[in-house]
């Protein structure tokens, strides 16, 4: 009797499981919604930015776009490319899309932001590109040229909001205005808790856009999201971000590119290990080579780095989700530091800051650290809050 009572309940907790999981509220992005936008953009010449991971369903919204009779003249693409992905830092030249003939405007090559010329004839711009929420992603740069582009032209921008999937904590060091660069271009943490289209309406409105100007702005928001949802990307946005393991370690393991270390480009696995040749204390070891459509002559190409291996971190520790990990880098700091330029100078650049790497070589703790961002990280909470679009707890 005692055996059968427990498998009906072991039955029953099933199907409770069973059924929050189908209850669960879906999130439905910005795209989807086309009765909130199509009238807006109908009869009009429509630029859109967007990319790879600019789908639902695994259909580009250019095509679902132009499959809804809106006229699209020309597209603009970001870091990585169009249709295809190129790896971090390279230069991408315009060119015809061969599905559709559009001309593509490449935001990631001569220039950075689109061009009187390139904006003539355009009565709407359509933003949809997915973020992860952090300050040295370079999507949320181009965003803020594609809005300054918009208010000095007068035209107006249309953003089709998606979910952050660290849009569940805020962290890290506040950007310092001398440390301005197209990896952070404004005074938020390292990792900022926002959608992005609520970064896109703080933007606007605390006037961080050259000269003080304002975009013609316009969110179509989310449906079934807010800032507890671990929402999970169903196309990675970036071709080095290719697991949710290394999106959440994405804020903690991006600090390492500003130092002699490799964070695994070169891998199947990049943003989920990290490594040096001679870090001799580890034992997990891994060669970085060059991947086609990842990356190119990778850092240590050929040469067998010892370090970390991080690849169940998120799933046996979901504290690591949460939270950037200075650990790491202070016990990587702390056996490797004699080693001359441990830290580059982009590592102030992803910082915001230099106080981080000062504080480090000085000996500080995580612990001690994490303290002195507190009082900034308030004072941004603040902030943040005029803008949000979604329920919040943070």
């Amino acid at each position: 009797m005692k055996r059968r009572r427990e498998k009906l309940f072991i039955i029953i907790l099933g199907l409770l499981m069973i059924s929050n999981l189908y209850c669960f509220p879906q999130v439905r992005v910005g795209v989807e919604q086309t009765g909130k936008y199509l009238s807006l953009l109908e009869g009009k010449n429509i630029g859109i930015v967007a990319n790879l991971a600019s789908v639902v369903e695994g259909i580009n919204t250019v095509d679902t776009l132009i499959g809804s009779g809106v006229k699209i003249v020309k597209i603009f693409s970001p870091e990585h490319g169009f249709r295809g992905y190129t790896e971090a830092g390279t230069s991408i030249e315009n060119f015809t899309d061969p599905e559709t003939g559009l001309d593509v405007i490449s935001l990631y090559g001569k220039k950075k932001k689109p061009s009187t010329t390139d904006l003539k004839g355009i009565d709407i711009v359509v933003f949809d590109i997915q973020d992860v929420g952090v300050r040295f992603y370079t999507y949320i740069s181009t965003l803020t040229y594609v809005m300054e582009a918009c208010a000095e032209n007068k035209i107006p921008l249309i953003l089709f909001d998606r979910p952050n999937p660290n849009g569940f904590y805020i962290d890290g060091t506040i950007l310092e205005k001398e440390f301005t660069s197209f990896v952070g271009m404004h005074p938020v943490p390292m990792v900022y808790g926002m959608t992005i289209g609520e970064y896109a309406r703080m933007v606007n409105g605390e006037r961080w856009l050259k000269n003080g100007i304002k975009c013609k702005l316009t969110v179509i928001p989310l449906e079934g999201y807010d800032h507890q949802t671990h929402y999970r990307l169903p196309t990675w946005p970036s071709p080095n971000l290719v697991s949710m393991n290394a999106v959440y370690l994405y804020p903690t393991l991006c600090l390492f590119e500003g130092t002699m270390m490799s964070v695994g480009r070169g891998t199947v696995y990049p943003f989920e290990v990290f490594g040096y040749p001679d870090w001799l204390s580890c034992t997990f070891t891994f060669v970085p080579r060059t991947i086609p459509g990842m990356c190119i002559h990778p850092p240590f190409e050929g040469i067998e780095c010892r370090g970390l291996d991080l690849r169940l971190i998120t799933k046996d520790h979901p504290e690591y989700m949460g939270s950037i990990q200075l650990s790491w880098l202070i016990a990587a700091f702390t056996d490797l530091g004699d080693h001359p330029g441990f830290f580059t100078p982009y590592f102030d650049q992803l910082a915001g800051t230099a106080k981080l790497r000062e504080q480090i070589i000085r000996g500080l703790s995580e612990e001690d650290i994490k303290q002195t961002w507190v009082e900034d990280l308030n004072k941004f909470k603040v902030i943040r809050s005029k803008y949000l679009l979604y329920p919040d707890k943070l």
